[in-house]
């Protein structure tokens, strides 16, 4: 079958290819009469705008790019699917590329995107500190990693894991363990930094957590890891609680728990972060702070868009975390 074009829609409908024009873009001035038959009669020809001369005519793509570091992280998988739906709500589709947390492919991932004349780009930074140099006049949101010198849209992650260990505190825990994240990890430092406060108000500047840390990827392996390396110690010294800075951690940690006989929470307590879909699904059911993935979505898309101010520099717009308690934590057993 030929193909159907925009003069099809115009002939069969009796108007000018402008009119059918406004009709795709929503223009104001279309009656609703006209818009009703005109979209009846695209629906009936199964007419399909060509997005890419559409931009090339200086028209909006209605084409949102996102760049995140790795799809497998399920963080990064739930920040998407939040944007797609937030996009969507706004008339807009999202194409997602992967930078492999390396700022080489992520110059070229957004090259490839402003080829694609998308509106605007939802960028989570490599780890690897680099300077942006975005194609003039393409509009990007930096989200999660805030890089020095620009500006964002996050969670409040120092506030979060103060939140988190302030929990373990209530339920009389004092040696809490901290599984950090990689030292090139902005949001890793930023949960450092909310541990360390927390740690020196219980303890008033007396006791040292250094020893009580464990440096490891956001993974679950490398929870596993970290999680041995705490709990391999004598009962009186070993940590009675452990916040992880990601939930894979977490979930590491209490596989790790598991094979040394530690049942959680009568003996250890845990407590994750970023309240992905699987701590719901753990067996005991995790504690973990939230981060609000939806509403960071949500503020980049609008910023994108036009719809919400953008954080001015040095200003990042942080949104607060919330703690979802599950079973993984209780009060500490008497050594």
């Amino acid at each position: 079958m030929p193909k159907v074009g925009i003069r099809d829609v115009a002939k069969l409908a009796g108007v000018s290819t402008g009119t059918v024009s406004r009709v795709l873009n929503d223009h104001p001035s279309v009656t609703g009469e006209l818009r009703v038959r005109v979209r009846g009669i695209i629906e009936q020809l199964g007419y399909m705008p060509d997005p890419s001369a559409r931009s090339m005519r200086g028209k909006v793509s209605r084409l949102i790019g996102i760049v995140i570091p790795d799809l497998t992280n399920p963080f990064f998988s739930e920040l998407v699917q939040s944007a797609e739906q937030a996009a969507a709500r706004h008339g807009y589709n999202i194409i997602v590329m992967t930078s492999f947390d390396q700022a080489a492919k992520e110059a070229d991932r957004i090259g490839q995107l402003a080829s694609r004349k998308v509106d605007g780009i939802i960028l989570v930074p490599s780890n690897d500190f680099h300077t942006l140099k975005p194609p003039k006049g393409l509009p990007i949101v930096i989200v999660d990693r805030l890089l020095p010198g620009y500006s964002g849209i996050a969670a409040d992650h120092r506030s979060g894991v103060r939140l988190g260990v302030e929990h373990l505190v209530k339920l009389g825990h004092r040696r809490i363990g901290f599984i950090s994240g990689p030292k090139d990890s902005v949001p890793a430092n930023d949960r450092l930094k909310g541990y360390i406060d927390a740690m020196e108000l219980i303890s008033e500047g007396k006791q040292n957590a250094a020893p009580l840390i464990a440096e490891a990827a956001f993974d679950y392996e490398s929870g596993r890891s970290a999680g041995n390396y705490l709990l391999a110690r004598a009962r009186h010294e070993r940590p009675t609680a452990i916040f992880a800075s990601s939930d894979q951690q977490a979930i590491g940690c209490m596989r790790a728990a598991h094979d040394l006989g530690i049942p959680i929470p009568a003996a250890l307590s845990i407590v994750g972060f970023d309240g992905i879909p699987l701590a719901s699904m753990t067996i005991p059911r995790l504690t973990t702070v939230k981060q609000p993935i939806q509403d960071i979505a949500a503020a980049a898309v609008a910023v994108l868009l036009s719809k919400q101010g953008a954080p001015e520099l040095g200003k990042p717009l942080l949104l607060p975390c919330a703690i979802s308690e599950g079973e993984t934590t209780s009060s500490p057993q008497p050594d």
